[in-house]
């Protein structure tokens, strides 16, 4: 809370505002306890300075100062972020404080408020905050359907598309290449976990590579000079006695490292340069082209006038150790570390999300596809991936047993304000990896972008529905 309760002498008269919002800030350790201060984080500094700058505005808006820059103008929120503030953002960030709760009770979980309620009597206070639970849950299932859940149809008519292209593929490179090892080619992604939302316009094409046992070795990221958890080295071995050449991937290897970079760039110049897509997607009735730039092999198919499919083309390698690994480069140092594969949790992710709702009749996947489709939705968000919101729900099912359907609503408000605790953080862990750190590729404006989002969203968790 550094800076927050400055002296603000020569400062105009704020009517007590600003003495009351110090005073609740100096004190939130106290007033809301350990986690509550800490969902404040985010907030504080910004909402502190809005008022300062707000109380010590001249009298005329646009009177410049010596530099020449106007003294009426914005803050910048939360430090490296340069949003400026709009009229609905300030709404917000009011609403925010005017709702922030006054007991310690309140972060506690759901079960527990409730055991507080029945202890005393009912008071207006909570009958209104179930109502607008009451209010929350129906907008959501609403939303669910309206918006989240894809028609069948439109889910078959995507996978068959998906197929189409999968089986010219794996024709085109048995011919041209029958001497590549590879395992056979097969379809993946949330499009064939049910877990797609809001249209069928994704699917993953892995491509399992053959590795010689005595020829490579896998090393995991946080055992290398680079110290990145979730990213592996390949790396070649035995070359004293089986030297470059004996096996196919040598061709790949750069600097002793089988190079995803370059395991993708070979497929690249048969899949984009030596396939004819028009003549292809003309007997399949699609337009097929390869998209440009992308950090993956993608396809975007058009297989109907509105409807368009991408297919990522992902080389996978499976070690021996079970650890799967997709040559997909890490987002902001793709550069400096060409030679990292990325480990790939989805399966095992999915797997232990449909497990947990199978022995409860749970909602975690409905919460988890709710989240899904507000992030796709609204562009503020779109930088929290699948990957992100399914280890958020794994990670918030290990301290709450409460996933009944009838819960979706807390459940879903808890989910943002546990995202807004690991944004503030700058750590997600991966609930079957602690080492992994999921927000390793964004970047600091892009956390308190999200930070700020979902804070302000706290309030009126209802606003992310209506926005999109």
């Amino acid at each position: 809370m550094a800076g927050v309760n400055g002296d603000r002498k020569g400062k105009k008269d704020d009517n007590g505002i600003g003495s009351a919002i110090d005073f609740v800030l100096s004190n939130a350790k106290l007033v809301l306890g350990v986690g509550g201060a800490a969902m404040l984080g985010i907030a504080t500094l910004a909402v502190k300075r809005m008022y300062d700058r707000a109380l010590s505005a001249p009298s005329s808006p646009t009177k410049a100062t010596q530099s020449g820059k106007r003294s009426w103008e914005e803050p910048s929120w939360l430090g490296s972020s340069p949003r400026t503030l709009n009229r609905d953002m300030k709404q917000n960030v009011s609403r925010s404080l005017q709702t922030l709760p006054t007991s310690s009770n309140s972060f506690k979980p759901d079960y527990l408020r409730r055991a507080v309620g029945r202890e005393g009597s009912t008071s207006k206070a909570d009958l209104q905050r179930a109502r607008l639970r009451l209010s929350l849950q129906e907008h959501l299932w609403a939303f669910f359907h309206e918006r989240v859940a894809i028609p069948a149809e439109e889910q078959a008519m995507a996978k068959r598309a998906a197929l189409d292209i999968c089986a010219e593929l794996r024709v085109f490179l048995h011919a041209k290449l029958p001497d590549m090892p590879l395992r056979e080619m097969y379809l993946s992604g949330s499009l064939y976990d049910d877990l797609q939302v809001v249209t069928a316009d994704h699917a993953q094409l892995m491509v399992p590579m053959i590795l010689e046992k005595n020829l490579w070795s896998s090393i995991p990221g946080e055992d290398t000079i680079m110290n990145i958890p979730g990213f592996w080295l390949v790396r070649r071995e035995n070359l004293e006695y089986f030297p470059r050449g004996s096996s196919y991937w040598d061709r790949c290897m750069v600097g002793g490292y089988l190079s995803p970079k370059s395991v993708l760039e070979v497929f690249e110049k048969l899949v984009a340069g030596s396939i004819n897509w028009p003549a292809i997607g003309s007997v399949l009735d699609y337009i097929i082209r390869p998209v440009v730039p992308s950090e993956t092999l993608t396809l975007e198919v058009q297989y109907e006038t509105e409807r368009r499919l991408y297919v990522d083309f992902l080389p996978l390698l499976v070690m021996e150790d079970g650890v799967s690994l997709i040559a997909k480069p890490h987002r902001l140092a793709a550069e400096r570390h060409e030679n990292l594969w990325r480990q790939s949790f989805r399966v095992a992710e999915t797997a232990k999300l449909r497990a947990l709702d199978q022995e409860d009749v749970g909602c975690r996947s409905a919460c988890l596809k709710v989240a899904k489709a507000v992030c796709k939705l609204n562009p503020a968000l779109t930088r929290l991936n699948a990957s992100q919101l399914t280890n958020a729900i794994l990670l918030l099912s290990e301290r709450e047993g409460d996933w009944t359907q009838e819960a979706l609503a807390d459940r879903f408000t808890q989910l943002l304000r546990t995202l807004v605790g690991h944004l503030e953080a700058g750590m997600l862990p991966s609930a079957l990896n602690q080492k992994v750190n999921l927000f390793c590729e964004l970047t600091p404006h892009e956390i308190d972008e999200l930070g700020y989002t979902l804070y302000c969203a706290l309030s009126d968790p209802e606003s992310l529905l209506r926005t999109v």
